[in-house]
């Protein structure tokens, strides 16, 4: 007996309350979902254009192809498991001073090339210091290593603040190895939108920086090869008998 008297609204009535109430709050849920669903496809668009200029943001701030890219790996055809492995890593014109440094070492280490357009600054450039490792399988005794004659669309500052990430990525190709930094070479011909003597001697200093900060040996080819003008093949690389001379300093630079 409540207020004067008693009701009993019976149990079918009473649950059929409790659905309908169920239903309501479920309505209520659904409206919410609804209205949040149309939210975010009215947003959908604006967050979409945002990431994309973002990603072209970064892209156009790291990734920037040279007309041709390229790289060029080379491995022993039959390397001897008793001797030392050497690695150069550099661009065409290690390239052309490899075989070189392969007839001179012959028979005392294991000569390995990475060759690459990618340059400071690419992210393409330390995963193919990481893919050329992971697929060769072997540890280094020395790495020989320069870049700074491609990527010339990235400035000096920019090549600065990549450079350390650069030197990490070699580090981690065997942190046992002995390095050494070899200095980008002269040019004959200035290209103004390319390599110019200047914005390679900037490269070199900035280089310099930090691989005698880190204490790394320098094998000097800009140097070397500014007492070579006449040796020139065209604006940027040098003939036989300056790729002669560029690989036999290398033997004493990497200390064989």
């Amino acid at each position: 007996m409540q207020n004067g008297f008693d009701v009993d609204l019976g149990g079918d009535f009473q649950a059929a309350a409790i659905q309908r109430g169920r239903c309501a709050v479920s309505a209520r849920k659904g409206n919410l979902y609804v209205g949040a669903l149309s939210l975010f496809i009215l947003a959908a668009p604006l967050l979409r254009s945002a990431i994309e200029g973002h990603a072209q943001a970064a892209s156009a701030s790291s990734a920037r192809p040279e007309e041709i890219e390229w790289t060029w790996e080379v491995r022993p055809a039959d390397p001897d498991a008793k001797l030392p492995n050497v690695l150069l890593v550099g661009d065409s014109i290690s390239r052309n001073y490899f075989p070189e440094v392969q007839r001179l070492l012959n028979g005392v280490a294991n000569i390995y090339l990475l060759a690459t357009s990618a340059s400071v600054g690419d992210p393409r450039l330390s995963k193919q210091l990481a893919e050329f490792d992971a697929m060769e399988a072997v540890q280094f005794r020395v790495v020989h290593f320069n870049n700074g004659m491609h990527g010339w669309s990235h400035s000096e500052a920019e090549y600065r603040r990549a450079f350390p990430a650069f030197l990490a990525s070699i580090r981690e190709l065997d942190p046992e190895a002995s390095l050494v930094w070899a200095s980008t070479t002269p040019v004959k011909v200035d290209a103004p939108q390319g390599a110019t003597n200047d914005r390679v001697n900037a490269r070199n200093a900035i280089a310099l920086s930090f691989v005698n900060a880190a204490e790394i040996p320098v094998d000097d080819q800009h140097a070397l090869m500014m007492e070579h003008q006449d040796d020139f093949q065209n604006t940027v690389h040098f003939n036989d008998d300056g790729s002669r001379i560029q690989g036999n300093r290398l033997p004493n630079a990497s200390g064989n």
